[in-house]
């Protein structure tokens, strides 16, 4: 059995061997039509995604990612005929804040991994916006090498367009790199969930791929509630882990928002159960317990610096803090600073030997041998996460983005 110090976990043992075939390379026509494992009080039973709303715990407050994914990868053609292909994974400068950045215009920096690099010895490249000139154009000039990438600088006329709006002009969508295809037109639909809103992931929370307007009426009609955070999926959750060791593993960061409203909601809702929708909203709503303890406990910086929850940080920290002094402590901080959300980085890693605050169940997808997600289903259900693949893979489930759903009710 893996030890329980996550810095002393090898990745070695959350492995599984995953055919190929068993990707799911499409989504289904219908979301809600896919296969849902439900495991509860550790038993394993097969449902349909759309008989959810039944089998959660009584006056569930379902937690959703609505972060939107934005067209990141741009493709520009050298007049030499080589092809430089961009991925823009987050903005470094006028602003860091991910929906700032994609409302600037004229001009952006953003951190960028870079394909063919090395045929891009020097000079701008260039992106026709449409078929005429008045169309306007992008153009992108790689300044100094960022962690993981470059700074690029680009620039757009016509100059009153957002990024936000160049992107959709210009960008395709990341499809996930199992999949080794480009995105089709279908993807630009499925591969948003259907409450998405906030642009600038540059991949989908796809544990919400699966809900359908039908299927939220349900949860309203049974007694549910529903909440909504933002965190903008980075590339960095199909970052595989390369350290034999998790000490050694360096987790990305993610830029999450939350509401003032929501964070009420949350202290409302009291002992009830919590559901996070997707490991990213898991990720948020673990943070906010260790965002109130830092702050309460006058670890994080409260001025001028981003609020950051690091990697180690609730492994190393003992408190005592209930979660309703550490929403409490959020809130008072929103006050102070005179903010309606909550804006901060995380770098938090759920592991084997984490101690859930807030997360008392999960809604998610089937994850990739030897990752940070199959650690965080780990850390949720223990060793029992192996019977629940064994049994997912024996019983046909699609994994992966457009793959099959589970409910995890430890």
């Amino acid at each position: 059995m893996p030890t329980t110090n996550p810095r002393q976990i090898s990745i070695a043992d959350f492995t599984y061997s995953l055919p190929e075939e068993k990707i799911a390379q499409y989504p289904l026509e219908n979301r809600d039509q896919s296969k849902l494992l439900l495991y509860k009080n550790g038993r394993i039973s097969d449902a349909q995604f759309k008989e959810l709303p039944s089998l959660l715990p009584p006056q569930s407050l379902l937690v959703f990612n609505d972060t939107k994914v934005v067209q990141a990868r741009l493709r520009f053609q050298k007049p030499t005929g080589g092809v430089i292909e961009l991925f823009c994974l987050e903005p470094l400068d006028p602003v860091r804040e991910v929906q700032q950045a994609m409302q600037q215009t004229y001009s952006v920096i953003w951190k960028c991994l870079v394909g063919n690099n090395k045929r891009w010895r020097e000079g701008r490249l260039e992106m026709p916006l449409g078929p005429y000139p008045s169309d306007g154009s992008l153009w992108a000039e790689r300044l100094a090498p960022a962690e993981e990438g470059f700074a690029i600088h680009f620039t757009w006329s016509p100059g009153n367009k957002t990024f936000a709006e160049i992107l959709e002009l210009a960008g395709m969508l990341p499809l996930p790199p199992y999949m080794n295809r480009d995105a089709q037109e279908s993807d630009q639909e499925r591969y948003q969930t259907v409450y998405a809103s906030e642009a600038g992931a540059v991949a989908a929370p796809t544990a919400g791929l699966h809900f359908t307007p039908s299927v939220l009426q349900q949860l309203s009609a049974q007694g549910h509630q529903q909440g909504f955070v933002t965190l903008h999926v980075g590339a960095g959750t199909f970052k595989p882990v390369k350290s034999d060791l998790m000490e050694y593993h360096y987790m990305h960061g993610e830029q999450l928002s939350v509401s003032r409203a929501f964070l009420e909601q949350l202290l409302h809702h009291g002992a009830k159960p919590v559901i996070a929708v997707g490991t990213t909203s898991m990720r948020t709503l673990e943070s906010l317990y260790w965002l109130g303890t830092g702050l309460s406990l006058g670890l994080l910086p409260q001025e001028g610096e981003e609020l950051t929850v690091p990697q180690w940080f609730p492994y190393d920290v003992r408190t005592t803090l209930s979660v309703q002094e550490a929403i409490e402590a959020l809130l008072q901080y929103l006050d102070t600073q005179r903010l309606t959300h909550l804006q901060a980085t995380t770098r938090i890693l759920i592991a084997p030997g984490y101690q859930f605050k807030i997360c008392n169940g999960l809604v998610t997808n089937f994850h990739q041998p030897q990752s940070t997600l199959l650690l965080l289903v780990s850390a949720l259900i223990g060793p029992t996460w192996q019977k629940v693949y064994k049994h997912a893979l024996a019983n046909n489930y699609r994994f992966l983005s457009y793959g099959d759903s589970s409910l995890l009710l430890p």
